[in-house]
């Protein structure tokens, strides 16, 4: 087993104490890392889940929420078409190689090149964007035809959103540059302020201004936790920025290149949510319903999936870069098999225990009969929770490789392909149909990338740890299991205080049996876990 050695001493200093893991120039291996933006990842997750609440409380499961969550879909597409995830991947690769080479004014004037030239192009996109977002709302939400009420305030709302794009891509930028020295801190803060600053909007202004105090909490957070606490990091750390506007500089051409089919190509992981917006739609609280399901996904998701994946991918690229394929092929695939493990575990819990978190949720406009219609949805999504996590990291070993195209293509013929089965399950099972959708397509698109991996002699699928897997899902039936049989027990769904009760001994049941199954059969996931300090 080899380690990325340049990350190694921040791990291997004696008894590191709390306050050095902190410091914002501290830097960190591929675990400690995964660890900061998990802790990140929990707290803003936390704060997810008070906003959730909270705005389930105000609005409820209707037309003022519905508009509210359609607003973000025009603002994220152009995010994805101009940019493509590119800030922070594309960026992370062809800064890593200067950094490697030493030449630290070579990538900074990179930086700066890349930086203002594409804000021209993005600002440009931001004002047709302002200019075509009312026939945007109507052809992306089938439902919203006929009531205008419902289309300009969601118009009023993404226009409002839009600007923001501006601000999450200086800060990806600047995150870009401080994740090549490895350097997290201020990428953790980031989600945390953004959540803060949407609940803050809807404390303050909900009054006044009703949904849409929602999407001006959206663009101050996004301001002041990517933009300013990024740009203040990069700073910090040395960065020596000037505005360079140079379309044909041979570091932007070479970005846009890597880039280019991150912008053009689609990927499901996007185009999930607006196909599920489109169909439920139809349905008033559709949306609501739907997406109030996938936020609750997401918040367990977000602290194995995207954290891990975000903290691996300099490290990926470091090994590629470096040409040790064989160390890169085992560390993809061993992050794979413990991500997987470990999603397995967690999604049985979700599954067990569904009916009384998402009874938490009720209260207010939103009632029980809404709770209960989310915790249908919320049990068929989570059964692909491992798969959602393990498919950004087989992204970003193509990502690490320098090769954007192979993941575009294949994620556009997936999103094609899944359109289709979108339309028949919506139209024969409702919106169960549509979760249905969503996890065919996500499993689709992750055995794809692994294939393509393999085939490409990138990845190995026979390095992937197979009887750590077999053992982690024995685990995790056991686990669900005894989850179940202690909440059979307890209180049913009734009172805040019960569920409480409820979720918090039946997850004691969970992660005990858990644990002692994956002792009892030899597996190596508790001491890996455990051992890290």
């Amino acid at each position: 087993m080899h380690a990325n050695k340049e990350s190694i001493s921040s791990d291997t200093t004696p008894r590191r104490n709390l306050f050095a893991f902190l410091r914002p120039s501290a830097t960190h291996s591929a675990f400690s890392a995964t660890l900061l933006l998990m802790l990140s990842t929990v707290l803003s997750g936390v704060l997810a889940l008070v906003r959730i609440k909270y705005i389930n409380s105000l609005f409820g499961a209707g037309v003022a929420q519905d508009a509210y969550r359609a607003a973000f879909k025009l603002p994220d597409l152009l995010a994805y078409f101009l940019i493509g995830g590119a800030a922070s991947i594309s960026l992370i690769t062809l800064l890593n190689r200067y950094r490697e080479s030493g030449d630290e004014e070579g990538g900074d004037r990179a930086l700066s090149v890349i930086l203002t030239t594409m804000l021209l192009v993005l600002g440009l996109g931001v004002l047709l964007a302002e200019i075509f977002a009312p026939q945007y709302v109507l052809l992306a939400n089938k439902g919203f035809r006929g009531d205008p009420a419902k289309v300009a305030l969601c118009t009023t709302m993404t226009r409002i959103i839009i600007p923001a794009q501006l601000f999450f891509f200086i800060g990806s930028v600047m995150s870009s540059r401080l994740q090549v020295r490895k350097i997290f801190l201020y990428q953790a803060f980031t989600p945390i302020v953004y959540n803060a600053g949407i609940i803050l909007g809807a404390v303050f202004l909900h009054r006044q201004l009703g949904v849409t105090s929602l999407a001006i909490g959206v663009f101050a957070g996004t301001f002041v936790g990517s933009a300013v606490l990024n740009s203040l990091g990069a700073f910090r750390t040395g960065l020596r920025y000037r505005p360079i506007i140079g379309f044909r500089d041979p570091a932007f051409l070479e970005w846009l290149k890597l880039s280019l089919p991150l912008m053009i190509g689609v990927s499901l992981v996007m185009f999930d949510g607006i196909f599920l917006n489109y169909y439920a739609s139809l349905r008033d609280g559709g949306i609501t319903l739907i997406g109030n399901a996938k936020d609750l996904f997401n918040a367990p998701f977000n602290v194995i999936g995207p954290a891990a994946g975000a903290a691996s991918l300099p490290f990926f690229a470091s090994l590629f870069q470096q040409k040790r394929i064989a160390d890169f092929s085992h560390s993809v695939s061993r992050s794979v098999s413990r991500l997987f493990s470990v999603g397995m575990i967690v999604s049985a819990w979700m599954i067990a225990l569904a009916p009384w978190l998402m009874d938490l949720f009720r209260g207010g406009k939103f009632n029980r009969t809404d709770a209960a219609a989310t915790t249908h949805l919320f049990r068929v999504l989570a059964i692909t929770l491992a798969i959602w996590a393990v498919q950004g990291i087989y992204a970003r070993a193509f990502y690490a490789a320098s090769n954007t195209r192979t993941p575009a293509i294949t994620g556009t013929l997936i999103t094609l392909i899944s359109i289709p089965i979108y339309a028949t399950l919506f139209h024969t099972f409702n919106l169960e149909g549509l979760a249905i959708a969503s996890d065919i397509g996500i499993l689709a698109q992750t055995a794809s990338l692994a294939y393509l991996l393999h085939r490409k002699r990138l990845v190995d699928l026979h390095h992937l740890e197979f009887a750590e897997l077999g053992r982690a899902f024995l685990a995790a039936l056991l686990a669900f299991a005894a989850t179940t049989a202690a909440a059979h027990f307890l209180p049913p769904v009734s009172t805040h205080p019960k569920d409480i009760l409820t979720i918090a001994t039946a997850s004691i049941a969970w992660g005990i049996t858990a644990y002692l199954t994956l002792t009892a059969v030899g597996s190596t996931l508790p001491n890996q876990i455990l051992r890290r300090k």
